[in-house]
């Protein structure tokens, strides 16, 4: 039996040496845009809505500003938040090509 090795690796914005925006994250954001609410979010990622409370409030402090606006209609995201979220993405892009590029350079049977 032949294996193929394989590289994986995860990718996170950090933002004075903490974790500040990852998958999990970026998940959390685009599911608020679409939804409106922070608790519909979190229903749909069959997270708690303390834990999805805590990620924005967490983003939102470290950024130093709003990522994601409250009220009584609901929630949305700010511009930054859009922003953060396409660069994210495009960083992540460049991490998985390099990640492949890595996997290329290794020997590719193992025994």
């Amino acid at each position: 039996m032949n294996s193929i090795l394989k590289a994986d690796g995860r990718f996170w914005l950090t933002l004075d040496g903490r974790n500040f925006l990852g998958r999990g994250r970026v998940e959390l954001l685009q599911r608020i845009r679409e939804t409106g609410s922070i608790s519909k979010a979190a229903k749909a990622m069959k997270m708690s809505y303390k834990a999805a409370w805590d990620a924005v409030d967490a983003m939102n402090s470290a950024w130093g500003g709003p990522i994601v606006e409250s009220g009584p209609a609901g929630s949305r995201l700010t511009g930054d938040a859009e922003r953060l979220i396409a660069a994210f993405q495009e960083a992540e892009a460049q991490h998985a090509a390099f990640m492949a590029k890595l996997v290329e350079s290794l020997p590719q049977h193992m025994p």
